[in-house]
Parts: structure tokens; C-alpha cells; sequence
């Protein structure tokens, strides 16, 4: 496989500037792997493929507000810094961009508001920083000063509106610089209806980083490296996704991070084992999948390492056709756009 197999040309008016209101109203293209039949429903029909004793797997991940604006100390120069990841929760260490890069140098300190400062103490790339904050609750702080980190695709500023839309109905544990997607379809209503069904929600967790928009710049993808990502699997998921497989029962994966997650950690046998820890889990053609038969996904640029996951589980030929077909029918694509149904 080489990485110019998944290009294809996405029109820049059919990338989503903002969701659909209501969140289930979105179009869903629902795919039969083994047929390549393709349907086109809304994310609403989504309970007419699920069945009772059926399971839903979702990531619990919660965006955090990452992008804070300060100014460095003396010169009082705007600087922008984006938060990461927590390295050290102890020592209040982060792992940060900032910008602009050339006006920041280790010892300087930056200040948010009259409560949080950081100082920069290591540089790790370019534009990469080490910062030590000034106290521990960093996370409920930013949640007052920091702004939304949409994707660098949509091209606007982010607004209020957007600290609800970009999070799943579901988050709960702060630790993403991006949602997973896939599940901003889910509403509470609709999430109530699966679940009268007799269909099961179970949560795991994978911590999104900047790297999912990371472009893959190497042809021979065996090559590509993924940043890693923190992900937990608590015992109670990993107990009723196994009853479920055990029961021959459909087990539905809501988006790759939460694919990524399950796939890192299985056993031989095809089972998921209760996990935490970091994974930096690549899966792109040919991929041997150990539990994941059914995808909930979102539409993703050409040539990602998202659309690649995809192709691995659909395969290359039956991808870039549902592809062709969504750009046709005007589906409307990535992060605030429509979703994917793989069967």
C-alpha cells in the first residue's frame, strides 16, 4: 500500500464549518463491507442496525480548552501556548506549542491571568516547549480562560457555541486537544432510545493528540511513526464487550480513537484485556482486526492516517468508492461533518 492510494479530491465548501442542529440530524452513509451495498440514511436510523444485547463502545474523552493566550513577561508580547499534554501532575509539567516560536526561550515566564503563569523550562522541537505552571489545577482553569482547539481545517476563529459542539454528549474525563468525532452525532434522546432497546453503552478512553492531524509525509507507510496517546480500558467494558463477542453479538466501535484503543489491547483469542497505558498503534492495509467488525466513523482528509484505518477495515478499493460517492452526494466532511456507518 502506498499513501497516494488513499488521495482523492475533497471540495473545500464540503468541509464542515459548523454541525448540523440537532447533532443526529447529520447523514449517515451506511456501508456493507461483505456487499459494498451503500445506503443513505441521517445518524437518527442508526438504532435500526442495532439489536438487542448489542453493544456500544464510546471514548469518554473530554476536550479540554488547550489554547490560552498570554503575554511573555518585561516585553509584554502576545504569546500563544497549546497545551498538549500533562507530563508530570505533581510538578504541574506540560508538553506545549508555542507561538511565536522565536520569542520564547527556556527561563521565560508567560503569564494567562492574575492566577496561572507557566515558565518554559525545556524546548523539545521547533515550536515544542516543556513548561512548568504555577499550580495544580490547570485543567479547571483553562476551562475559564482557554479557547476551543478546533482543527487548523476550519478556517475561523472558534466561538462560544463551539466548547459545547466540539465535545461528545458523553465526555467526562478532561484530556484531549481533539474530539473523537464519531460520537458528536449522539444525543441524549437518541442515546436513551438505544439503550430502551436493550443495547448497551460501555466507555473507554483514549486521549487525543495533535498528532491525528498530523499529515503522513512518507510514501512507504510502514514507515509513518503515530505520536503515543494515553488510553484506559476499565475492566467493567472490557467484561461486557467480551459477553457480547461471546454471544455473537454486535459490538459497535464509535470512531478510530476508540478503535485504536481496543486494538492495542486483545488477546489471542479475540478478547479484549482491561488495559491503560500508551499506545502508538498505526493501522492502515492489510490489517488483521481483532474485534472491530463494526465502525462508526466520521468522513477524513485524503491521505490521513484516520482514512487509513478505515481502509484497513473496508478495504482500499470499497473506501475511496464511498468516498467518491460521499463528495458526489454532497456529505459533508471531517470533524463537524457527517458519518459513516461500516457493517
Amino acid at each position: 500500500m502506498k499513501l497516494s492510494d488513499f488521495n482523492y479530491n475533497l471540495p473545500k465548501n464540503q468541509i464542515a464549518k459548523y454541525p448540523i442542529s440537532p447533532r443526529d440530524k447529520a447523514k449517515l452513509l451506511v456501508v456493507h463491507k461483505d456487499t459494498g451495498e451503500m445506503e443513505d440514511k441521517h445518524f437518527y436510523d442508526i438504532i435500526d442496525y442495532m439489536n438487542e444485547g448489542d453493544v456500544v463502545v464510546v471514548n469518554e474523552t473530554k476536550v479540554f480548552q488547550a489554547r490560552l493566550f498570554g503575554k511573555k513577561e518585561k516585553t509584554n508580547a502576545k504569546i500563544e501556548v497549546f497545551l498538549l499534554r500533562e507530563l508530570n501532575k505533581n510538578d504541574y509539567i506540560w508538553d506545549v506549542i508555542v507561538d511565536p516560536a522565536r520569542k520564547v526561550r527556556i527561563g521565560n515566564k508567560i503569564y494567562f491571568s492574575d492566577s496561572l503563569w507557566c515558565e518554559i523550562i525545556d524546548n523539545t522541537t521547533s515550536r515544542g516547549r516543556t513548561v512548568r505552571f504555577n499550580q495544580p489545577n490547570v485543567f479547571e482553569l483553562v476551562e475559564k480562560i482557554g479557547y476551543t482547539p478546533l482543527p487548523p481545517y476550519i478556517k475561523r476563529d472558534p466561538e462560544p457555541s463551539d466548547k459545547e459542539n466540539y465535545q461528545t454528549v458523553y465526555a467526562k474525563v478532561p484530556g484531549s486537544v481533539a474530539a473523537p468525532t464519531a460520537g458528536l452525532h449522539f444525543t441524549d434522546k437518541l442515546i436513551q432510545k438505544i439503550q430502551k432497546k436493550g443495547i448497551k453503552f460501555v466507555p473507554v478512553i483514549l486521549h487525543i493528540g495533535l498528532g491525528t492531524f498530523r499529515p503522513v509525509d512518507v510514501e512507504d507507510l510502514s514507515k509513518h511513526r503515530m505520536d503515543s496517546e494515553y488510553y484506559e480500558i476499565p475492566p467493567s467494558s472490557a467484561e461486557v464487550i467480551n459477553e457480547a463477542i461471546k454471544n455473537n453479538k454486535n459490538v459497535f466501535i464509535v470512531g478510530t480513537s476508540t478503535c485504536r484503543a481496543l486494538e492495542t489491547s486483545t488477546t489471542a483469542e479475540g478478547f479484549i484485556k482491561p488495559n491503560k497505558g500508551w499506545t502508538d498503534k498505526f493501522i492502515y492495509p492489510p490489517y488483521q482486526f481483532k474485534v472491530t467488525k463494526k465502525l462508526i466513523t466520521n468522513f477524513h482528509a485524503p491521505e490521513s492516517t484516520l482514512i487509513l484505518l478505515v481502509a484497513a477495515l473496508l478495504g482500499t478499493d470499497l473506501t475511496m468508492k464511498a468516498y467518491k460517492k460521499a463528495v458526489k452526494d454532497k456529505y459533508r466532511f471531517l470533524s463537524y461533518g457527517d458519518a459513516m456507518l461500516i457493517l
